[in-house]
């Protein structure tokens, strides 16, 4: 019975989880000096596109960036989505890291302007310093009073716990190194105790102005209380110094949420709503005033973050003016976009331009170059997704799944992978072999053999506009 519980919980696992293209991806596989490792941390070649990322990330790091812009460049499939988030996972959860596809734009209610506008404030973060009063110390004794006339009106009408609670009354003895105290409890902070679970020998923090509760950890000296502890427990030394102290706190949070929280009703609800409309300019320059105000306190700091913008060909020719004025601001992020155009029209205009981006735009842009991936580098990619997607491949199967790769792209060969693991357990193996890989490869046709299927049967289908096989080949080549 406890074995048919364990796999139908693991079943359950296995629908919620997701895997995604890049979920792989955990950094950009740096050594300490800055130098690629061949493969490392989900990212495998394109050794001087990272190199390249690598500086990047240390002038974002720095703040000597702000207000620049980047060009991830490349054929399809070479890694400039992956190269994106390889910058984001370095810098880490402290710097505001915003991503948006540019044809987003213009499928939102928002004017273009007003959602790029948001985009760059999700993208700004602001580190806000505030002094809070904190009771830090090791508890030496928690005594608590319970009258009987609460506990019986509790249990026999069945009364909140909250309404039991405030009738109770306690004491709580907590020491440093230096000093001991008693104070005196309430029922708030009991209930706040309780739920901590909080026991003679944790070092706990008391908020005084919220009445918070946060427990540290186990102290040092009362390891010996039990033979075994849990694997989540954590000992930390007794404190020192006074009990009562002033310590600082910082709260992260991003100048469109500011935008959000002040200019409506409903306040920071409206973040988890996701209504947040158009928002007047008044506002925004009303918090730019306040948080300029912070700054010359040292109340608050501007954290600079990274606003990712992909298929940024798909931009129009006002969008590009757009952020050329918006990257002069002085509380501009860092922005990174992607496209795989060549030579090709801006839209908008009749005019071609390198990337599809205008040239007084282009000539602010540090650009970064992807190459194709080497078959060599192919297979090493495939190792990491067949691991990521928990499959397990012979060694025969993965030599034809990289030449398969080669001839066709990495893409096509990755959705293959797990096409190839539901074959392999319809046939009731374990390992995926090459005949997996040719099933699946003949059910699903990669670009190639599908449009070669076309021009065979070109005739057979609706509103066919390809004359004859020299026009095919034109159009192909166009």
């Amino acid at each position: 019975m406890a074995e048919l519980k364990r796999l139908s919980e693991s079943r359950d696992l296995t629908r919620i989880e997701r895997i995604g293209a890049h979920s792989h991806i955990r950094g950009l596989g740096l050594d300490s000096s800055m130098e690629a490792r061949d493969a490392s941390e989900g990212m495998v070649g394109q050794l001087p596109a990272r190199r390249g990322a690598g500086l990047i990330l240390q002038l974002i790091r720095q703040g000597k960036i702000a207000g620049r812009a980047v060009l991830i460049a490349g054929q399809p499939g070479t890694g400039k989505t992956a190269l994106a988030m390889g910058i984001a996972k370095s810098l880490g959860a402290e710097t505001p890291f915003a991503s948006v596809a540019a044809s987003e734009l213009f499928s939102l209610d928002l004017s273009k302007t007003e959602a790029l506008t948001q985009a760059f404030r999700r993208a700004i973060g602001v580190r806000i310093k505030e002094e809070a009063e904190i009771i830090e110390g090791e508890v030496v004794e928690i005594s608590i009073d319970r009258p009987l006339s609460a506990s019986s009106a509790g249990g026999s009408s069945g009364a909140p716990s909250g309404a039991t609670a405030a009738g109770k009354s306690g004491w709580l003895t907590l020491k440093t190194t230096d000093m001991e105290t008693v104070y005196e409890l309430g029922g708030k902070m009991i209930e706040a105790l309780g739920k901590e679970k909080v026991q003679s020998g944790d070092v706990i923090a008391l908020d005084k102005a919220s009445g918070k509760v946060t427990k540290l950890g186990r102290s040092i000296g009362r390891s010996r209380d039990y033979d075994a502890v849990g694997p989540h427990t954590k000992f930390v030394k007794c404190p020192d110094g006074e009990l009562q102290k002033r310590k600082e706190v910082v709260h992260c949070v991003t100048l469109h949420e500011i935008d959000v929280i002040n200019s409506r009703t409903q306040g920071f609800l409206a973040l988890f709503t996701g209504d947040t409309g158009e928002i007047r300019a008044e506002v925004r320059e009303q918090i730019d005033t306040k948080v300029a105000e912070w700054r010359e306190e040292g109340k608050a700091e501007i954290v600079p973050g990274v606003l990712f913008i992909d298929e940024v060909h798909m931009l129009d020719i006002e969008c590009f003016s757009f952020l050329n004025r918006a990257l002069e601001n002085e509380m501009a992020p860092i922005l990174v976009i992607a496209t795989n155009r060549g030579i090709t029209s801006i839209r908008g205009t009749n005019y071609r331009s390198p990337h599809g981006i205008p040239p007084d735009f282009l000539d602010r842009l540090l650009i970064i170059t992807t190459q194709p991936y080497t078959e060599d580098e192919i297979r090493k990619i495939l190792d990491i997704r067949c691991d990521e997607e928990d499959v397990e491949m012979s060694a025969d199967a993965k030599v034809l799944l990289t030449k398969i790769g080669v001839e066709t792209s990495l893409r096509y060969a990755i959705h293959l992978i797990n096409s190839a693991a539901l074959a392999c357990q319809k046939r009731k193996g374990k390992v995926v072999e090459m005949e997996d890989i040719s099933r699946v490869y003949q059910l699903f046709l990669d670009v190639k053999r599908s449009t070669q299927y076309l021009m065979e049967y070109q005739s057979q289908y609706m509103f066919s506009e390809v004359s004859g096989e020299a026009d095919g080949g034109d159009a192909m080549q166009a």
